[in-house]
């Protein structure tokens, strides 16, 4: 029993239900504001996508929040906002609209500088085009940024 509580107290990360292995040495994060650079604009899309970024981390570590500066940090910008038909049926229609979202994401690691990245995170969902964008809109955004902020937090601390 001593041997594993030994090898508990000297591990180099730290574990949690989440799959989190985050640095002992790592206690703050910051995420600064993600503005929308993409051509077709959701006005809300940087405030819902930045809240649920950070919003995952306050749920699944024990980090502390600070504004700027922390040991691990998250900026970037949406650079993509599309809607689109993909399916197109015979008379020329389409059956399937696709809305795509893509995020430009750099993320600093201060304590371990090789886990840093700077990439891009794209998602998509598909809907009936029987069913007009604005009203499905809303629920397709907070799916395709709930799935994209769990790639997000699964590279920075899940190394995935």
């Amino acid at each position: 029993m001593s041997v594993l509580l030994v090898c508990l107290n000297s591990c180099k990360f730290n574990y949690s239900f989440t799959g989190a292995s985050i640095s002992p040495k790592i206690k703050t994060i910051s995420v600064q504001y993600f503005p929308n650079y993409a051509p077709l604009v959701n006005a809300q899309l940087s405030q819902i996508f930045t809240q649920a970024l950070k919003d995952k981390f306050t749920s699944q570590t024990n980090l502390s929040f600070v504004d700027k500066n922390g040991d691990i940090q998250f900026e970037g910008q949406i650079t993509d906002y599309s809607n689109q038909p993909t399916a197109i049926q015979g008379n020329q229609t389409a059956a399937q609209n696709r809305l795509t979202i893509t995020i430009k994401v750099k993320y600093t690691n201060t304590q371990e500088d090789k886990l840093s990245f700077e990439t891009s995170f794209t998602k998509y969902l598909d809907y009936p085009s029987t069913k007009s964008f604005p009203s499905v809109e809303s629920d397709l955004v907070t799916q395709i940024v709930s799935q994209m902020v769990q790639d997000i937090f699964n590279k920075a601390v899940v190394n995935w």
